[in-house]
């Protein structure tokens, strides 16, 4: 049984070997390695360069703060879709995963449609008064925010929505009996349940946000995030090698992320 199991995994096995694994070690290897021996110049010098570190952190920025909107925005718009009817539930699912069937360039230009100083936004703004001056919304870091969260909300809702469904309603009754406001039930039954969907879809998010390109490219302008530097260096520059540094720093961050995601959920939610 088990020579059958592996000769049906087997193909799947060469091709993501020979797809991904290899192209990823190659990359990786190639940073260690300048004119046949082995060094750590790129890193030093890109963790020497405040330039360098400056975009760094501006993409962690961003990654973190679209996360964290997507969680706020997300939690209660996946809790009211799980409480609902089958019909329902399919209507709304359908309605959250509709964004996620339109590409990334069309919704940024969307985006910069509604974002720029003569948008629509800010002709509302100075139509109500509260503007007088229209904003500079447009290629900043918050118009990179403002697309991820339209990008990479469905993925959250969706994975909140899985997990939230299978909590028994009766837990909350149950809470309420028992003295615990309706909110306080929410809090203390929902929120540690719904924990696994939470750590789920906060990865997908935050390295989705991280590695982003097309968003950050349309609505940042020249405010670079790691992504479209390194763009920059592999096919603006032809410096292959810097790129490959950058890509092995994002590969690193996005296991560190994951890391610490597994750590919390296991805190959190010891059980699960």
């Amino acid at each position: 049984m088990k020579k059958k199991v592996l000769v049906l995994l087997l193909p799947g096995l060469l091709f993501l070997t020979a797809f991904m694994l290899v192209p990823i070690v190659i990359t990786v290897g190639s940073t260690f390695v300048h004119d046949g021996a082995f060094t750590l110049e790129g890193y030093m010098h890109f963790f020497g360069d405040t330039f360098f570190l400056k975009i760094l952190f501006t993409t962690l920025e961003v990654s973190l703060v679209t996360t964290l909107m997507c969680i706020v925005l997300g939690f209660p718009v996946a809790y009211y879709i799980s409480r609902r009817g089958r019909r329902q539930k399919s209507l709304l699912l359908a309605l959250a995963i509709f964004p996620l069937l339109t590409s990334s360039v069309v919704r940024s230009f969307s985006w910069m449609i509604i974002l720029g100083k003569k948008g629509l936004l800010n002709n509302a703004l100075i139509a109500l008064g509260l503007i007088k001056e229209p904003m500079d919304i447009l290629y900043t870091p918050a118009a990179m925010m403002i697309g991820l969260v339209h990008l990479f909300l469905p993925l959250i809702i969706i994975t909140l929505v899985g997990v939230m469904e299978n909590i028994d309603p009766d837990l909350i009754k149950a809470a309420e009996s028992l003295g615990a406001s309706r909110f306080s039930a929410f809090r203390k039954v929902i929120v540690p349940l719904s924990v696994p969907g939470l750590i789920i879809g906060s990865i997908l998010v935050f390295v989705g946000s991280l590695t982003a390109y097309t968003t950050p490219a349309l609505l940042g302008g020249k405010q670079k995030v790691i992504s479209t530097f390194l763009y920059q260096n592999a096919i603006t520059l032809n410096d292959w090698y810097s790129a490959s540094v950058i890509a092995t720093i994002m590969m690193a961050i996005t296991f560190a992320v994951i890391a610490i995601m597994n750590k919390i959920a296991n805190t959190l939610n010891p059980k699960g």
